[in-house]
C-alpha cells in the first residue's frame, strides 16, 4: 500500500499481503475497496492535522501560526508522497462524507480557525471561508508540485515553502488596500509604496 501512486494501483490483495492477513479478513473490516480507501484518506488527514497543530503551538500570532501550519503542510506531503496522492491527489472516490466530516473537523477547522483570529487582528479581511480555501491552495499547489515533480531544482523545500506561503499571505493581506486588482493599479500602487 505505500508504494501505491494511485488509487488504481491499490487492490485488496496487496493491502492484505502488506499488512500480513489474508484478503479475505480485510472484508471483515471494510465492505469494499472504496470503504477502505476512505479509512486511509481519514487517517492521512488526521495525521496531517496533528502535524500542523503542533507546527503551530509555539507560535504566538495568527499569521505565524497559519505560515507554520502551511510549512506543516508541505513537509507531511513530502514525506508520505503516496499517502498524500491518495487523499489529496486523486478524483474523489465513492462514499466520502466521512472523510468531507474528517476535513471539515480537522486540518481545515484549525487553518479557518486561525483565518478567523487573523480577520480579528485586522491582517485579513474578507469571507473567512473563502480565504482558508485560497489558502488551503496555494498549500495544496505547492505540495502537489514537490511530490509529483521530485527532481526539479525548487532549492532548499522549507525555504521555497516559505516564499510561496508569505508571498500569498501578503498578497491577500495588501489586497484590501488597492482600489483594484488590475495590473496597471498594482504597479502604481507599489510604486506609491515605494516612495514612501
Amino acid at each position: 500500500m505505500s508504494k501505491a501512486r494511485s488509487v488504481d494501483d491499490v487492490s485488496i490483495r496487496a493491502v492484505a499481503e502488506a499488512v500480513g492477513v489474508t484478503p479475505p479478513s480485510i472484508y471483515l473490516h471494510f465492505a469494499d475497496k472504496n470503504d477502505l480507501l476512505n479509512a486511509v484518506v481519514i487517517d492521512v488527514f488526521g495525521e496531517l492535522d496533528k502535524a500542523m497543530v503542533a507546527a503551530g503551538e509555539p507560535e504566538p500570532t495568527p499569521l505565524g501560526r497559519l505560515r507554520a501550519y502551511g510549512r506543516a503542510y508541505v513537509r507531511f506531503a513530502v514525506t508520505h508522497p503516496e499517502h498524500y496522492r491518495i487523499a489529496a491527489m486523486e478524483p474523489c472516490i465513492d462514499g466520502v462524507n466521512e472523510v468531507d466530516e474528517t476535513l471539515a473537523s480537522s486540518a481545515f477547522a484549525h487553518m479557518n480557525s486561525t483565518v478567523d483570529d487573523c480577520i480579528a487582528d485586522g491582517t485579513f479581511e474578507g469571507d473567512p471561508i473563502q480565504i482558508t480555501f485560497e489558502l488551503w491552495a496555494v498549500a495544496h499547489g505547492v505540495a502537489s508540485l514537490l511530490v509529483a515533480k521530485p527532481y526539479l531544482p525548487w532549492g532548499d523545500i522549507d525555504d521555497f515553502t516559505d516564499r510561496v506561503l508569505c508571498a500569498a499571505a501578503l498578497g491577500k493581506a495588501a489586497s484590501t488596500l488597492i482600489p483594484d486588482h488590475e495590473p496597471e493599479t498594482i504597479t502604481n500602487w507599489l510604486d506609491q509604496q515605494r516612495k514612501h
